[in-house]
């Protein structure tokens, strides 16, 4: 139990939804009815998303869309907030629900091994093991597994031609990937055993499940994990992480990035000062100037991202 009032639900099905477009409107409207915040994904292969609110509201999502036998098989994670992590719902129709952007890639035909998150260290300290972390460059700078490779991809279109680049390398080892929940690896795994590699593994409920589940004694896990919610980052056992986004460029800012003589709350931070033209950076003051005159009103602005305890 917690006595934490919102709930955050992480989920994501692969399966032939030929109806998704149909399963918009009414997925929106209760949704909305529920009390929930955050964005749905639908496309024909599936869905996926992270949304939060209150435990009837979730449940009431959760056993609308088990409801239907595409679905039935869906699963989710759920952790914990003291505050709403969203502003809006959104339901959104894509083309994929992670876009990685090769036709014909399918979980649902095939798809690398599923490993616990109590079996992952043994796999990950074989040295015939290559350990590759699927997310990009931004998350994996903020934490990652020992010893993981980071193929510095700026989006996930661009990992199909990472592997292909190193197939060399790839060729005979045991290859294990992870991502944040566990979805762009249905994708990854299945794109590289596409390519003929036999020893294609990936971490089941991804980094979240492992930092849920793995004692921090015996946590193979260093630095906190980016989630794309108001929250930024958690850490062991999904708490709250220390990091901040900055609302220019959308770096993850570390407690060492918010003492930099460049950083200026909600205009600019190290990453991205001297980069921003002038008509951006007046943009940004304006919305900050907004947010504080919000704080004083005793309400809060859209563009505050400010976290219990900053103020």
């Amino acid at each position: 139990m917690t006595d934490k009032p919102v709930i955050v639900a992480a989920l994501y099905h692969f399966a032939r939804l030929d109806t998704y477009r149909e399963l918009q409107k009414p997925l929106a409207e209760l949704c909305c009815k529920a009390g929930l915040k955050g964005t749905l994904l639908l496309a024909s292969e599936g869905i996926n998303g992270t949304v939060a609110g209150p435990r009837a509201g979730i449940d009431a999502m959760l056993a609308f869309l088990r409801a239907r036998p595409e679905l039935a098989g869906l699963e989710h994670k759920e952790s914990f907030a003291d505050t709403m992590p969203f502003y809006r719902l959104k339901v959104r129709l894509k083309k994929e629900i992670v876009t990685m952007g090769v036709p014909g890639t399918d979980p649902t035909r095939i798809v690398g091994t599923y490993v616990a998150p109590e079996d992952w260290n043994d796999l990950i300290t074989d040295p015939d093991t290559i350990v590759v972390d699927t997310r990009n460059d931004y998350e994996v700078k903020i934490g990652t597994f020992e010893n993981a490779v980071n193929p510095e991809t700026a989006t996930f279109r661009e990992f199909p031609d990472w592997v292909r680049r190193n197939e060399n390398a790839l060729r005979g080892k045991k290859i294990a990937m992870f991502c944040t929940g566990g979805i762009r690896c249905e994708k990854a795994t299945a794109f590289v055993k596409s390519l003929g590699h036999d020893d294609v593994f990936h971490l089941k409920g991804g980094i979240l499940k492992y930092l849920e589940t793995v004692p921090e004694a015996q946590s193979a896990w260093r630095g906190e994990c980016f989630v794309f919610d108001e929250r930024v980052s958690v850490g062991q056992g999904l708490a709250q992480g220390t990091h901040r986004l900055c609302r220019a460029c959308g770096a993850p800012l570390s407690p060492e990035d918010l003492r930099s003589p460049d950083y200026r709350a909600g205009v600019q931070c190290g990453h991205c000062a001297g980069t921003m033209s002038e008509a951006d950076r007046a943009r940004f003051e304006e919305r900050q100037r907004q947010v504080e005159l919000a704080r004083e009103r005793g309400t809060r602005h859209i563009g505050d991202g400010s976290q219990p305890g900053d103020r």
